[in-house]
């Protein structure tokens, strides 16, 4: 995801930070055809997102509360800080994904999220008037004639309208939630701060979706895991969903974060989207065709360039 060029903490483990967030790539792109899964058959994108915020902002709540108590402390100053950032960057990303991905194939909801690194070296050139380097137009081309490549724009729109729509303003929500984070994590403990901000997107949700009429009852029926032939209770999917697909990879994230920098952090974290490819080809049968693989691959490309193209900057970790 979005990364600097800060120089890595020095370190004799590199290669464990590596591991940390291929691990937490990897989870993050079986937790794409997971909650697909879930979607299809047991909760809407707004219940699933709101029970993934409140049970992981629980996790962190207890995490930190065992670690650094004291962390947990919020100003009413930096409360409104918090809400907005949490309504607009964690809210609004994990549902706006949530959409798109059951109206699309996940690595493509992935592919065109993961385009946030370019808008928000975009902004910082031209709203903040940083400076940034000259391969972000190389990246933003390469980005633009990649995601040509994978809607196939030659034979008129081939996805899903509100898919699509959902996954751009996926982007925007997530270039938000990097610029916010920026100075969130400047102010306090990344892990008190995701603490705060996951259990407020849950309120946030709970005001259009009250927590009692989510049917949980339906959490016991067996769902088919794609066409995989496997069946599983609706309840460990979602458990999946919120604590392995949500609060373990953003653990592992921050580990990462630790031991290698930002930078490395960011390009590797890149594997993400053609991980979930591979996962949901077998899974959900979501085959992309060799030109839609050929323009993933270049905007891949182009996002590793934007993700080198900004001077300085910090790094939070993903939410997807």
């Amino acid at each position: 995801m979005y990364s600097s060029d800060e120089s890595p903490r020095t370190t004799a483990r590199p290669w464990l930070g590596v591991a940390y967030v291929l691990v937490a790539a990897t989870l993050f792109s079986v937790n794409g055809s997971v909650s697909k899964t879930v979607l299809s058959g047991t909760l809407s994108s707004l219940e699933l997102v709101e029970v993934r915020c409140l049970v992981a902002g629980l996790v962190f709540f207890l995490v930190t509360a065992v670690r650094r108590p004291a962390a947990l402390r919020i100003g009413l100053r930096e409360l409104g800080f918090v809400i907005v950032y949490a309504v607009v960057g964690v809210a609004l990303v994990q549902w706006l994904y949530f959409v798109s991905i059951s109206r699309m194939p996940v690595s493509i909801t992935l592919l065109i999220e993961f385009t946030a690194p370019v808008l928000i070296a975009l902004w910082v050139r031209f709203a903040r008037r940083e400076p940034v380097r000259r391969r972000i137009w190389v990246a933003l081309a390469l980005t633009l004639i990649g995601l040509a490549l994978v809607a196939r724009v030659w034979a008129g729109l081939t996805l899903d309208s509100l898919g699509l729509i959902a996954a751009c303003l996926c982007a925007v929500s997530l270039a938000i939630y990097y610029l916010l984070g920026e100075h969130g994590v400047g102010r306090r403990d990344p892990i008190s701060l995701a603490a705060w901000s996951f259990t407020l997107a849950a309120l946030f949700w709970m005001a259009r979706v009250p927590l009692w009429t989510i049917p949980f009852g339906r959490l016991a029926d067996p769902l088919a895991l794609g066409r995989l032939g496997v069946e599983l209770p609706g309840w460990v999917l979602v458990g999946y969903v919120v604590l392995l697909g949500t609060a373990a990879p953003f653990g592992l994230t921050l580990l990462g974060l630790r031991e290698i920098g930002a930078t490395r952090v960011g390009l590797i974290a890149t594997a993400e989207p053609p991980l979930a490819g591979i996962v949901a080809w077998p899974v959900l049968g979501e085959v992309l065709a060799p030109v839609q693989i050929a323009g993933a691959v270049v905007v891949l490309v182009g996002i590793a360039l934007a993700e080198t193209a900004r001077a300085a900057s910090v790094t939070p970790t993903p939410t997807g």
